[in-house]
C-alpha cells in the first residue's frame, strides 16, 4: 500500500466529510489540500479545511475505539465533547482506524489566560455524569496504571544518571498503583489543557482515546502533580480546585484538604511526565523536564 492511496483516501474522506457538502479543501492551494501531522502519541492527523481526521496509534483496539465514540454522543456526555462527524471508526487501506472530527481551536498549553475555571467545571461535569448504562459498562477500564507501567518500560531502556533513581520510582508507585481501589465514575483518561477545545457552544473536551471508567483523581493528576512539581502557579492550580469542587466534583471533597486523594495519581502523573519528556529532549534541557525531574528525586 503506497502512501499516495492513503492520501487519495484521506482527501475523499474529507471532502465527503466537510460540512453542506462543499470540498474541504476548496480555496486551498494544491500544495496545501491535505495537512499531516504526527503526534506524540503515535497517531496522526490529516487537516483540511474545517475536517480532521485521526488515524489512532496501530495498536488502537476497534471495539474500545467504537465504544467511545458511541459514548459521548449520548444525552449525558455529548454537551461535554467535541462531536465525532461519524460515530463509528473506519478502517483506512494501511490498517489503522480513523476517526472524523470537526476542525476546532485546541487550546494550547504554556499560553496565558487559560480558562481555569470553566475546565474545572467541564471536567466536574464529565464525572458527575450518568450516561446510558449500557454504554458505560462498554467502555474500558482508565489507563493510568498502564500509562506508569509504559513509562517504567521506558526508562530502563534510557541512557540517562537519574534511570536507576526513576525505576526504583517508577516500580514503587506501579505496585501502589495496582492495589488502589477508588469508586469508579466516567473519566477522560489522558486529561490536560490540550484535551480541549473552544467551540461556539463553549469549552469541550477531546480526543477519545483513552475515555474509560476509573478512579476520578487520575484526570486531575497532572495539573496536580505539576502544581507540586513547581510547574503550575498556585493561582491557576487553586481556580481550578475551587472551580472542580464548586461544580460537585467528586474526585475530591468539597472541602478540606485534597491532598490524600490527589498524591499518588499526582505522583504518577508527574513520573510519566518527566519520563517523556527525558525520551523527546536533551539531558541538559530546561523547564519543565529540569523541574519534573528534580520533583521525582524529591518522591
Amino acid at each position: 500500500m503506497t502512501d499516495d492511496r492513503l492520501a487519495a483516501w484521506l482527501t475523499a474522506l474529507v471532502d465527503a466529510a466537510a460540512p453542506g457538502g462543499a470540498p474541504a479543501r476548496a480555496g486551498l492551494s494544491p500544495e496545501m489540500a491535505l495537512v499531516r501531522r504526527s503526534m506524540p502519541s503515535g497517531a496522526e492527523l490529516a487537516l483540511a479545511g474545517d475536517v480532521v481526521v485521526k488515524l489512532h496509534h496501530p495498536r488502537t483496539d476497534a471495539a474500545a475505539l467504537a465504544a467511545r465514540l458511541r459514548a459521548v454522543t449520548v444525552p449525558g456526555l455529548a454537551p461535554l465533547w467535541v462531536q465525532p462527524m461519524q460515530r463509528e471508526p473506519l478502517l483506512a487501506p494501511d490498517g489503522r482506524l480513523a476517526s472524523v472530527w470537526p476542525r476546532v481551536e485546541v487550546l494550547v498549553e504554556g499560553a496565558d489566560n487559560h480558562p481555569w475555571a470553566e475546565a474545572g467545571h467541564l471536567l466536574a461535569a464529565l464525572h458527575g455524569a450518568e450516561p446510558d448504562g449500557t454504554l458505560t459498562k462498554a467502555l474500558p477500564a482508565q489507563g493510568g496504571p498502564a500509562r506508569v507501567e509504559r513509562a517504567l518500560r521506558r526508562v530502563r531502556a534510557l541512557d540517562h544518571p537519574a534511570r536507576p533513581d526513576l525505576v526504583d520510582l517508577g516500580g514503587r508507585l506501579l505496585a501502589d498503583v495496582t492495589t488502589e481501589r477508588p469508586r469508579p465514575t466516567v473519566v477522560h483518561g489522558d486529561w490536560h489543557l490540550g484535551q480541549l477545545a473552544h467551540t461556539p457552544e463553549g469549552l469541550r473536551l477531546l480526543d477519545v482515546d483513552d475515555l474509560g471508567v476509573g478512579g476520578p483523581a487520575w484526570d486531575l493528576s497532572r495539573p496536580a502533580g505539576f502544581w507540586a512539581a513547581g510547574v503550575l502557579d498556585d493561582a491557576a492550580w487553586e481556580t481550578f480546585l475551587e472551580a472542580y469542587r464548586e461544580a460537585g466534583g467528586p474526585a475530591v471533597p468539597a472541602q478540606g484538604d485534597p491532598w490524600a486523594h490527589l498524591d499518588l495519581p499526582a505522583r504518577c502523573a508527574v513520573f510519566v511526565a518527566t519520563v517523556r519528556a527525558l525520551r523527546v529532549q536533551p539531558a541538559h534541557s530546561g523547564d519543565p523536564a529540569d523541574a519534573l525531574l528534580e520533583a521525582c528525586s524529591r518522591m
